[in-house]
């Protein structure tokens, strides 16, 4: 950008408060032409408006303070950014055309922002900001340009990787090669996902008919700003996502808005060396849900489970010893005393309790405990028998229904 006439620096810093003042209102301006003009857009927006707000606003400063530092003699323009929206919008599969208008609308908000804090400012026609008008459309043009070629590049690098390259380079990332740094660099360019931040693994297990549980979760994701790359592993889909600025529980929000399966989410971890471990535990929980299951678990939201999960000799020792006889009953009393017991330890040992989460009396529950002491050996009244019940239920999966009468 060219350096302004003194008097049209002075004009230009005195309203440059003005000016930034008006970035939220001039951001909705963006959001609310987009919606009701470009159809991709729309979807854009439909699939989370945080990430095009934040997007759109964060551009609309930068080109307030490039005009601001023209007025104060700083001429420096920097289009990295600009080539970095190009590349998003075009793995977000957004067309060119549409994103330009957009780039070339903020420079229409931005113009006519600032002849509307000059007008509010006393000077009904000033005529000094004539000359802002053409360094406002040439830098706007300059970026349109490089967003034109960030575009380009990320379109011509999607059609050159090839799938079994990204699905090679995801299997070596997932066996533990992110701790060489040559890899990480090359890995990072042809999975187009930065691997040096916070990063969170995902594995999906297929549904009952062997369709994935996740569907689109590329472009599902890429629409609301969060990088991932997805392959199969052993009849499974494994992610790995790069979160950036964004907490773990967002993306756990929308995975939940798309799972038909089972699906297990790894600990936040730090840069690709933690990759493999996070995919074990993020396949670790994924084990410890049911067939048919829709959730979507974190592997400390299931840390028992995956104890017992990653130890089926000493889970089937356990629940062999903990509930004795109690599984070669019939199955009508083995039920019973199976949900009896599930709502007696929900209940934190309360008898009482329990009868109200059964529907049934109290003395009721009284007998069946007894039965189960009998039947197991072990007392209700100690804590250790009552640890180790709760940990074989765990690894029969046994449910309680819902509320059931006597």
């Amino acid at each position: 950008m060219q350096p302004f006439r003194p008097e049209v620096g002075a004009r230009l810093a005195e309203l440059a408060p003005l000016l930034l003042d008006e970035l939220d209102a001039m951001t909705d301006r963006m959001i609310d032409v987009l919606l009701r003009t470009e159809p991709a857009y729309r979807e854009l927006l439909g699939h989370g408006e945080d990430e095009m707000r934040s997007s759109t606003r964060a551009n609309l400063a930068r080109g307030l303070h490039t005009l601001i530092g023209a007025a104060a003699g700083d001429t420096r323009t920097s289009f990295r950014d600009a080539r970095e929206v190009g590349r998003r919008r075009a793995a977000q599969g957004v067309p060119l055309e549409a994103v330009l208008r957009a780039y070339r609308l903020g420079g229409q908000v931005t113009w006519e922002a600032l002849l509307e804090v000059s007008r509010r400012s006393s000077r009904a026609h000033d005529t000094l900001l004539l000359e802002v008008a053409g360094s406002v459309w040439r830098t706007n043009d300059a970026e349109c340009a490089a967003l034109a070629e960030g575009y380009r590049e990320e379109q011509r690098r999607l059609a050159g990787v090839d799938d079994g390259a990204r699905q090679d380079a995801l299997d070596a990332l997932l066996d533990g090669r992110g701790g060489d740094p040559s890899f990480v660099r090359s890995a990072s360019d042809l999975l187009a996902v930065p691997l040096d931040g916070p990063l969170v693994a995902v594995v999906a297990l297929p549904e009952p008919d062997g369709g994935p549980a996740l569907d689109r979760p590329t472009s599902a994701l890429l629409k609301r700003g969060v990088r991932s790359v997805w392959g199969t592993r052993h009849g499974a889909q494994v992610g790995v996502v790069a979160l950036g600025s964004l907490r773990g529980c967002e993306v756990m929000r929308w995975l939940r808005g798309m799972a038909t399966g089972p699906v297990g989410v790894s600990a936040v971890v730090d840069g690709a060396a933690a990759v493999g471990s996070a995919y074990r535990l993020a396949a670790t929980a994924a084990r410890t849900l049911p067939a048919g299951s829709t959730r979507v678990v974190t592997i400390d939201e299931r840390l028992p489970e995956a104890l017992l999960s990653n130890s089926p000799e000493i889970s089937s020792r356990l629940v062999g010893q903990s509930l004795g006889g109690l599984l070669e009953l019939p199955e009508d009393e083995r039920e019973v005393l199976l949900d009896t017991l599930a709502a007696f330890l929900a209940s934190d040992g309360s008898p009482t309790r329990a009868a109200d989460e059964l529907y049934c009396h109290r003395n009721t529950v009284m007998h069946r405990l007894r039965r189960i002491e009998s039947v197991t050996g072990r007392k209700v009244t100690d804590p250790r028998s009552r640890l180790l019940w709760q940990l074989a239920l765990l690894g029969t999966q046994h449910r309680r229904p819902a509320r059931r009468s006597a």
